[in-house]
């Protein structure tokens, strides 16, 4: 399969992601996942509000991938987990305010996370499930170095 624009072979593929301008909008953009679509946009008044924002993105990346994570162990265990609802919130706080950072100068990226477990769960097996939720793979790269190479193509 090739591009129209450029004639060269598109690299879509269940391992890649590519995001595109749909030029429809002032920052929308198109967003290919192996074969699924998506919309990215800013909130208006700075963009058209037609689709998340690239923030509400991570996110969504991460309560999934956190939700996935944990119903993929409830059912391992057959533990009756009946739903889980994960709920997040992005801020930006001032370094000198956070007791617990290495960082000291500048912002520090905050992402609060609240899992929801309904079922006939106990105490240790909610337990256990909130420790599984640190193993969530997004997670794991959120929170270890992470280098992003860029070029020009």
């Amino acid at each position: 399969m090739t591009t129209h624009e450029s004639g060269q072979d598109d690299p879509s593929s269940e391992d890649t992601v590519i995001v595109a301008e749909t030029r429809t909008g002032t920052y929308t953009q198109q967003i290919t996942a192996g074969r699924h679509q998506l919309i990215a946009d800013e909130p208006a008044p700075t963009g058209d509000d037609a689709g998340p924002n690239p923030y509400d993105l991570l996110l969504a990346a991460l309560g999934a991938c956190t939700s996935m994570t944990i119903r993929m162990y409830a059912d391992r265990k057959e533990w009756p987990l009946k739903r889980v609802r994960v709920t997040l919130r992005h801020s930006r706080i001032h370094a000198r305010d956070c007791a617990e950072c290495e960082t000291t100068v500048g912002f520090i990226d905050h992402i609060d996370r609240s899992i929801e477990l309904t079922g006939d769960l106990d105490h240790a097996q909610r337990d256990r499930l909130l420790l599984i939720a640190e193993r969530c793979p997004v997670h794991q790269t959120l929170t270890s170095e992470v280098r992003v190479t860029t070029s020009l193509v």
